[in-house]
């Protein structure tokens, strides 16, 4: 038997000697002893307790609600008659007053769906309904019918004739889609 022991066993006996004490140590805490926070725990619940509320006296004013609040204010009254008069004025156009204005009023309501051309003759178009120049065409119009002739039609556009008065207007009403 060798009288010297080796060295690594040494070296794991030094290790498990000064480790032993260490390991059944109690660890340490950061945090304060109980009884030193009691005293703060204790003065944070009276600081988060709300003070009661004492009653307010009826004679204060509300001011969520005060008293004639749902009566109307005159500036409002006042400002709600100047808007509907403006309304009412807007709201009824002029009449037309000559059979021209009567004309350019009906003729931007007429709506053609197309032309097409048979030989020498061209068709103004409505859905099934077929017109050619010379044919007239009933339109009711603010309450009365009005007998319109379709005096013409060229590629783009057409014309109609009230009593004496004619208005040509594009087959597109210039909407765009």
């Amino acid at each position: 038997m060798n009288p010297h022991p080796h060295p690594t066993l040494l070296a794991i006996a030094l290790v498990v000697f000064v480790q032993t004490p260490c390991a059944l140590a109690k660890p340490t805490s950061d945090l304060v002893s109980p009884e030193h926070r009691r005293g703060a725990v204790q003065q944070a619940l009276q600081l988060a307790r709300p003070a009661p509320l004492a009653a307010l006296s009826a004679s204060l004013p509300q001011p969520f609600n005060p008293p004639g609040f749902e009566q109307a204010d005159s500036e409002e009254v006042r400002a709600l008659a100047v808007a509907q008069a403006a309304a009412a004025t807007v709201a009824t156009p002029a009449k037309p007053a000559t059979d021209r204005e009567l004309l350019v009023h009906i003729a931007a309501r007429i709506q053609p769906s197309g032309t097409f051309r048979v030989g020498d003759s061209t068709f103004l178009l409505f859905g099934q309904k077929r017109l050619r120049p010379g044919d007239i065409l009933t339109i009711s119009y603010d309450g009365h019918d009005y007998q319109l002739e379709l005096a013409a039609i060229d590629q783009s556009t057409f014309t109609l004739r009230l009593n004496q008065e004619e208005y040509t207007r594009p087959l597109k009403s210039g909407k765009n889609p």
